[in-house]
Parts: structure tokens; sequence; C-alpha cells
């Protein structure tokens, strides 16, 4: 019976083929590597050769002193991101389902896609240019009306926001794609039943719109909280300097200055691992509150 469907089905599985092994070298084959987090491993020696330590570096990085300043800087800016960057496709998102003029939606949603294919490089080398206190524009619009120059880029204060700004400029866009794939598969007689009952614009898109898409919500957020700790490395490393260090050092940078600068491969495997490990325990309890409320979640 199974050959038969296999048989029958047989260019489904050649099709599906790709993706799995796709899978199966770059996602599931790595974790392997997991095991060095318990040794005290060396190249030379390899996995087999390396002693068994267990627990040891995960004792190590929460005895650090960094620990709660790299925690703490983690933490917000992941609130950050949750906070202010999630909800912000999916309100331009129905901001742009609300725009009739086909040619007008479709220009802009060309243009908010654009800065996604932008490298990390490009954006901080523009911010840069925009915020230097050397010659930067914005601190020459400032001076130009009589202020004094604001050094942005040094500014631990302003560290975050620059962040902040960055992200949602460069992936704003591209995030509205599946809101707005999730709107466009809305039924259009709900809004007609809507409209008959007496249901403006505002009160269509509160028990009609949204609704209609609080799945589609509920699955990308259960699955960003996957990714809660997933603060930006190139991003963060690009914008950090001596002096935003305090606010700015994550457990990204710290894992790229252990693991391969000081060559550490264990302790910053460790911890790694440690950062799955809230990710996986986040999307657990997400995905069971989603189903309380009657979500279907994503298992």
């Amino acid at each position: 019976m199974l050959r038969k469907r296999l048989v029958k089905n047989r260019w489904l599985y050649y099709m599906l083929a790709p993706g799995v092994l796709y899978f199966i070298l770059f996602k599931y084959a790595p974790m392997w590597g997991i095991l060095i987090a318990f040794q005290d491993y060396s190249p030379f020696t390899g996995f087999w050769g390396s002693p068994w330590i267990g627990f040891e570096h995960f004792t190590t990085f929460f005895n650090e002193p960094q620990f709660g300043q790299l925690f703490a800087n983690t933490l917000i800016l992941a609130v950050y991101n949750i906070v202010f960057f999630f909800p912000l496709p999916i309100i331009i998102a129905l901001l742009l389902n609300e725009v009739r003029k086909e040619v007008f939606k479709r220009t802009v949603q060309s243009l908010i896609y654009i800065p996604h294919f932008i490298s990390w490089v490009v954006v901080v080398g523009l911010a840069y240019i925009l915020f230097t206190t050397e010659g930067g524009i914005v601190n020459e619009i400032i001076t130009s009306y009589g202020g004094e120059k604001i050094n942005l880029l040094l500014n631990k204060d302003w560290f975050r926001t620059m962040i902040m700004g960055e992200m949602m400029w460069k992936e704003t866009g591209w995030g509205t794609i599946l809101f707005l794939a999730a709107l466009a598969g809305v039924d259009t007689q709900l809004y007609e039943a809507a409209r008959i009952d007496g249901a403006g614009r505002w009160k269509q898109l509160i028990h009609v719109t949204l609704p209609a898409i609080r799945g589609t919500i509920v699955v990308l957020l259960i699955l960003r909280l996957g990714h809660f700790l997933d603060v930006g490395f190139e991003q963060i490393f690009l914008m950090l300097n001596p002096m935003n260090r305090e606010v700015g050092e994550v457990f990204e940078t710290y894992v790229y200055e252990r693991g391969i600068q000081q060559g550490d491969f264990s302790y910053s495997t460790a911890v790694n691992l440690f950062k799955s490990i809230i990710g996986i325990t986040l999307v657990v309890c997400a995905n069971f509150f989603a189903k309380k409320v009657g979500e279907e979640g994503i298992y």
C-alpha cells in the first residue's frame, strides 16, 4: 500500500526532496555540534577525543560579572523588538489594505520592500553619514536652526533608539508581505454584511479585518518568540563602539568575541544553547496560552 502511494505521488516527493535535504544538511545535522557545549572541545582532538565536563561552561557563564549586563541589554532590545517592531508591519499592512488606488498601493509596497535587500553594512554606513557630527545631514540641520550638535553615534542613551530605527526602516516593509497575503484572503462578503449593518471603515477594521488575520498574527508572534533573544549580530556589531558598549554588548557579540576571536568554541556554544533553551521555552508557553484562548497555535 505504501509502495503504491509512493509510486503514485513520486513527482510530489521529487519536488519535496530538495527542501527535506536542505533541512537535514543545514538544520538538523549541525545540531550535533551542541555536544561541545558539554565538553572542553579542541579541534585537534575532535568530538570524541575532547573530555566531557558537563555543565561547567554554563556555571562559568552564569557566574560571569558580565552576565547580568549582557542579559539585560539583550532582553531590553528583545522586548523593544516585540513591542515596537512586531506591530509595525501589521499597522502598515492594514493601512495599505485600505488604499483603493492600486497604482499607488503597488508603488508604496515596492518602495518599502527595497530596504530589506540592502545589507546592514550599507544601512549602518548611511546612519553614520546622516548622524555624524562631522558634516552629518541631521546635525547640519540642527545647527542651521541654532541648535547644538548631538553625537548620536557615541551617545549610549541613543543606541537602542538608533538600533530600532534602523530595524524598522529596513524590515518593516518586508514584514508586511504575510499580513497582506492574509488580508487578501478575507471574504469580501463579510465587509458587505458589515456595511449593511451600518459599520464604517473603523468598525469594519475592528470587527472584520483584525479577527480575520488574528490567527496569522498569533502564529507569527509565537515563531518570533522562538528567536526572542536573537537581536541581530551584524547590525549591533557594526554600531558598537567604546562609548556605547555598556548598553550595546549582547549575547551575540559576546559569543563572537569568545568563540571566534578567542577560539573558546565550547563556551560560546553553551551561551548559544542557553539562548535556544529560552527561545523554545517561550514558544511552548506561548503556544499553550494561544490554544487556551481558542487559537490554533503552531502545533
